[in-house]
């Protein structure tokens, strides 16, 4: 007969056994976990894992179905509902929005639900008509003025003024301002005739002039270039520069040491 140390000795061998094999167990169980599909779950073609299926969204290890409440509708992703037009989210439900007069419901999931019609302007939560000054026209703005000056005509304080254009003059694409044809120059409220100095001409725009090649400018003339030995016109041909191997010294080009 066996005394109770020996019977202690394999009870604990028999423990150990035991706890070993679940070791084991939950080991194997692990590693295969990653390749059991939950219920409505899709292989990843990105990461190799799992993906819940469209309309579920994932919670821990499983995949629960997303729950859309009324007035609402499961959008594009597939994990997440929105509201429909007209609804606003609060919460995990759809609020009716309340559409001011003069107002109508727009498709903005986070905004108020509503902007008011063209020619009205959003003030506290209602749509007030929009005053437009003589000359002017109706904008379709909610929050701004709601209005914007005729073409020829500039904002002021007190509404649209209209601008004055000088001979010679033009109004520029924006409408509320002027400037000068080619060959002549804004002064003031007029446009006056640009001077051109003797071996200068009008820049491409027009407004201003520069000095032909060789000729520099100095003040309101331009001057012939004196260009040294060894020296050239840069590209711009209004100045000159040394050649390689020279450099420039007052008025010549000095060979480098």
């Amino acid at each position: 007969m066996q005394s109770d140390s020996g019977h202690r000795h394999i009870r604990f061998a028999q423990l150990l056994l035991a706890g070993l094999l679940l070791v084991a167990c939950a080991s194997t169980l692990s590693a295969a976990a990653p390749n059991v599909l939950p219920a409505n779950a899709h292989r990843s073609s990105y990461s190799g894992g799992w993906e819940c299926s469209r309309g579920f969204r994932r919670v821990d290890d499983a995949c629960v179905a997303i729950l859309v409440p009324a007035n609402a509708y499961l959008n594009y992703s597939g994990f997440d509902w929105d509201c429909n037009r007209g609804y606003l989210r609060v919460d995990q439900g759809c609020s009716l929005v309340k559409i001011p007069l003069d107002a109508h419901a727009d498709d903005e999931q986070f905004g108020r639900g509503w902007q008011c019609n063209r020619g009205y302007r959003e003030a506290n939560g209602a749509c007030g008509r929009v005053v437009v000054p003589v000359n002017a026209y109706v904008v379709e703005s909610s929050y701004d003025r709601g209005w914007e000056c005729n073409r020829g005509y500039r904002l002021d304080a007190t509404g649209c003024t209209a601008v004055q254009v000088p001979a010679y003059g033009f109004l520029l694409n924006s409408g509320d301002d002027w400037g000068c044809e080619r060959g002549y120059v804004k002064r003031g409220d007029a446009c006056a005739p640009i001077q051109l100095p003797a071996n200068g001409y009008l820049d491409a725009r027009g407004n201003d002039w520069k000095c032909e090649r060789g000729f520099s400018q100095q003040k309101l003339n331009c001057v012939a270039l004196v260009v040294p030995t060894n020296g050239y016109l840069d590209y711009s041909g209004n100045e000159w520069t040394c050649a390689e191997g020279f450099h420039k010294q007052a008025d010549a080009c000095v060979a480098d040491r």
